[in-house]
């Protein structure tokens, strides 16, 4: 008896050893796909090996709805905080893990296959363009970039180095935006002639001044110079890591960059627009005392109201006026929604010549006004919906780069998430224009000569043509050291 369990002790430690030299040459053979070759090859794995950068809060979620689909590995982490990158180390303690996105892309270029971007605003494009430069697929965190002149060049390189592209607004794939383009191509509100978009955001300080510099020690998990990446150098202070970044304009893009993409990607959509062609704003002020009205250019405003114009669509009435409003400023109520029924503190109203149709962020709970027709129209699906919805916005960018480029249609790739960006940053060309201050020639004050005027986009040359103040925003220049792209 004891004789024959040592044979079977070792024809088990036998049959353990041949498995597990299975599972390690099988292993061995999980190449990225890019290795290869062969058009529309696929790796042996059938699974895309993916590096992120910035892992921590959003990035953290990006990465773990992309590995639920179940064709992505997460191979590779690079996170300039330690501290918010530490819940992705734990949750893929395989992934080899970086600081600096340069090095981890020169060291690991030929092991991955996609790049999944989720730092703040001002570094994206740069970290994006490196990426597609050695052919990598991109994902990237909404908004796609930080300066317009950014928004472009990474639409142009995404056709132009034919990788897969994706932009992190989820709403993008979701039935509701589906049902909105349904109801309208059935002419069920006829020709749309204004749209309404409105957010309670910020949540974040705006329109203050910049904080006393000094004293603030730089926590030994923060590499504060990666942090700033493209930005100008200035000292690091306490709070505005990892989320408050949002309300300065050398990180953030404001109210309008950060849930625009939300908000106005439903009529961008529906409607079949462009760019603009011309954008007027007014915005909020605080006053620092009674009298004194607060002047802080390097801070977003704490509310604005931008306005829109695009061309003539088939489904617009004439030319079309969005309106975007943020701080908590909302349009007027509708007259076809009843008193109790709630407006929401996030939402998207489109006006038709036969009717309204509403819709809260992201494109969810879409609804016709009154909310009694929705129990009258019926209308066929003709846009086909993304499966998994949201979530699948994330699987669709994976299951793109397995197939390779120009495979599998997307809801957000770069030649429509980099017009939609574009959008949103000319609205901020009015919000920063406005906040331009001039001294009085008499010496009694100042002007703002943005403010109250209409300014007028050249979409071929990047630029405003009736107020060249605000050209100064559509590229800036990155600190010493840091560029897009090779």
């Amino acid at each position: 008896m004891i004789e024959e369990q040592k044979d079977s002790a070792a024809d088990n430690s036998r049959r353990d050893f041949i498995k597990n030299s299975a599972i390690a040459a099988a292993a061995f053979m999980i190449v990225p796909r890019h290795v290869l070759g062969g058009k529309g090859f696929l790796a042996p794995s059938d699974r895309l090996l993916v590096a992120g950068v910035g892992v921590g809060g959003k990035g953290e979620s990006n990465l773990s709805n992309i590995y639920k689909g179940g064709k992505a590995d997460i191979a590779f982490l690079c996170d300039v905080d330690d501290r918010r990158a530490a819940n992705s180390v734990k949750s893929f303690p395989k992934a080899k893990y970086y600081k600096d996105y340069r090095e981890m892309l020169d060291k690991e270029g030929k092991n991955i296959d996609g790049v999944v971007v989720s730092t703040p605003d001002h570094n994206h494009a740069m970290i994006a363009m490196a990426a597609m430069q050695l052919g990598k697929h991109v994902y990237v965190e909404k908004p796609l970039a930080h300066d317009i002149y950014e928004a472009r060049k990474l639409t142009e390189a995404a056709a132009r180095y034919r990788v897969v592209t994706q932009m992190g607004n989820q709403g993008a794939s979701g039935d509701g935006v589906r049902q909105l383009q349904d109801w309208c191509d059935d002419g069920v509100i006829g020709k749309v002639h204004n749209v309404y978009c409105w957010t309670d955001r910020p949540i974040w300080p705006q329109g203050i001044p910049w904080p006393a510099a000094g004293g603030t020690p730089i926590p030994k998990e923060l590499d504060w110079d990666l942090w700033l990446g493209s930005a100008p150098n200035k000292p690091y202070i306490d709070k505005l890591v990892p989320f408050n970044w949002r309300g300065w304009w050398d990180y953030g893009t404001g109210a309008i960059g950060d849930m625009g993409c939300h908000l106005v990607e439903p009529p961008f959509r529906v409607l079949g627009l462009s760019t603009p062609i011309d954008v007027q704003c007014s915005v909020g002020s605080i006053y620092v005392d009674e009298f004194k009205r607060g002047y802080f250019p390097d801070s977003c405003p704490p509310s604005s109201h931008v306005i829109m114009t695009f061309e003539k669509t088939k489904k617009t009435k004439d030319d079309l006026q969005i309106h975007w409003m943020d701080g908590g400023i909302k349009p007027a109520r509708p007259q076809e929604l009843g008193a109790n029924e709630s407006f929401g503190a996030n939402g998207v109203l489109f006006e038709g010549t036969k009717g309204k149709m509403i819709c809260d962020v992201y494109g969810s709970n879409p609804r016709l006004l009154p909310l009694s027709r929705n129990n009258e129209v019926h209308t066929k699906q003709r846009i086909e919906r993304v499966k998994g919805g949201v979530d699948g916005h994330y699987w669709q960018w994976v299951e793109a780069a397995i197939a390779g480029y120009g495979k599998i249609q997307l809801s957000s790739p770069f030649d429509i998430a980099g017009p939609l960006t574009e959008t949103l940053l000319i609205a901020n060309l009015a919000i920063r224009g406005a906040e331009i201050q001039k001294a009085k020639a008499n010496g009694t004050g100042f002007d703002y000569p943005g403010r109250d005027i209409k300014l007028l986009w050249d979409k071929q040359n990047l630029s405003v043509t009736n107020f060249d103040e605000v050209n100064q925003y559509i590229k800036r220049e990155y600190r010493q050291g840091w560029s897009l792209g090779a």
